[in-house]
C-alpha cells in the first residue's frame, strides 16, 4: 500500500465528514423553532427572540452560518449546550471515553470468541460443532439488542439473583472493580450480537478457503494440518472478517444508543437521546460528527489491516 493511496483515503474521510457536517447543519436549520426559541423558551416575547437571533447571527444567510460554525468546529470550539450550559467538547469528551470503553470491551470479547468459534465451525463443517455454532449465530443475529438486554436483566440482574447491577455507572477513578462490574451486562449485550454476526462470516470464509486448490496442494506437500491452517487458511480467511468487523463498528455505534439507554450508561448514545429529547442542537451536531468520524476511520483502518493480512490485495 503506497502513500498515494493512503493520502486519497484520508482525503475521502475528510470529504465524508464535510458532507455529514453539511447534512447535519442543514437538518438542524430546517427544524421547527430556531436556536433563540430553544434558549429563551416558547414564552419569550418577539422582541426578545429577535434580539437574541440578531446576537447569534441567525438572520444571516445559511452558508455564512455554516462556514462560521465549521470554522469554530475545526478550531475546537464546539459551542455550549443549550440545556446543560456546559461546553459541548467537555460533554463529548466525557461521554466518548465511556462509550469507547464499552465498545472496546465488546470488540475484544468478539475477537477472542468469534474468530476461534468461526474457525472451529469451518474446520468441522457439517458436524456437531458446526451445527451448534451455526444455531448460536442464527439466534444471535435474529434477536434485537433490546431483547437481549432485557433477557440479561431478567436472568442476571433480577432481585433475588442479582449477579450484576441492572444499570448505572461508577467512574473507574472512584472504584475500578465496580466500574467493570457495571460494564459487564451492556458489554455482553453488544458482544453476543456481534459475535453471532462475525462467527458466520469467519465460518463461511474458512470453509471456502479450506476447499480451495492451494490448501489441497499444501496438504499434498506433506504439511501438517496445524501448519496448513495457521500459515495458509487462517490468514486468507481473516481478511474478509476484518472488513466485516469494521462495518460492524457502525452497527456497534447504533446498538450502543439502545444499550446505553437500557442500562443507564452515560455514553454518547445516551447523550444523543437526551439532546434529541431536549432539541439541544450543538450536542446533536457534535455527536453525529463524532460517530461519523469514528465510522469513517474504522473503515480506513480495516483497509490497512486487510492489505497487511492478504498479500493478494494490492492498492494502486
Amino acid at each position: 500500500m503506497n502513500a498515494g493511496y493512503l493520502a486519497r483515503r484520508l482525503a475521502a474521510v475528510v470529504l465524508v465528514l464535510l458532507i455529514v457536517s453539511l447534512t447535519v447543519f442543514a437538518i438542524t436549520m430546517i427544524l421547527p423553532g430556531n436556536a433563540a426559541v430553544m434558549i429563551l423558551g416558547e414564552y419569550a416575547t418577539e422582541d426578545q427572540l429577535q434580539a437574541l437571533a440578531a446576537e447569534l447571527g441567525l438572520e444571516r444567510p445559511w452558508h455564512v452560518q455554516y462556514l462560521e460554525w465549521l470554522g469554530r468546529l475545526v478550531s475546537g470550539d464546539w459551542g455550549m449546550s443549550m440545556r446543560m450550559s456546559q461546553p459541548v467538547s467537555l460533554l463529548i469528551g466525557d461521554a466518548f471515553w465511556r462509550s469507547a470503553a464499552l465498545a472496546g470491551a465488546a470488540l475484544v470479547t468478539v475477537t477472542v470468541i468469534a474468530i476461534p468459534l468461526g474457525v472451529l465451525a469451518g474446520m468441522r463443517r457439517g458436524r456437531g460443532a458446526d451445527l451448534g455454532v451455526g444455531l448460536f449465530a442464527y439466534m444471535g443475529t435474529a434477536i434485537p439488542e433490546f431483547v437481549t438486554a432485557t433477557l440479561l436483566l431478567v436472568f442476571l440482574a433480577a432481585p433475588g439473583r442479582q449477579l450484576f447491577p441492572a444499570g448505572g455507572f461508577v467512574p473507574p477513578g472512584e472504584d475500578t472493580v465496580r466500574f467493570l462490574y457495571h460494564m459487564v451486562l451492556p458489554a455482553l449485550t453488544l458482544s453476543l450480537i456481534l459475535t453471532a454476526h462475525i462467527v458466520r462470516q469467519v465460518r463461511s470464509e474458512m470453509s471456502e478457503v479450506l476447499a480451495s486448490d492451494y490448501i489441497r496442494a499444501a496438504r499434498l506437500k506433506g504439511l501438517g494440518e496445524a501448519t496448513v491452517i495457521r500459515r495458509h487458511a487462517l490468514r486468507n480467511a481473516l481478511a474478509p472478517a476484518v472488513a466485516v468487523i469494521s462495518l460492524d463498528v457502525g452497527y456497534l455505534l447504533g446498538g450502543i444508543i439502545v444499550v446505553e439507554e437500557v442500562f443507564a450508561w452515560p455514553g454518547l448514545g445516551r447523550l444523543m437521546i437526551h439532546a434529541l429529547q431536549n432539541r439541544d442542537l450543538p450536542v446533536i451536531q457534535a455527536v453525529t460528527l463524532v460517530l461519523a468520524g469514528v465510522y469513517a476511520l474504522s473503515n480506513l483502518v480495516s483497509d490497512i489491516v486487510i492489505a497487511a493480512l492478504d498479500p493478494r490485495v494490492r492498492y494502486a
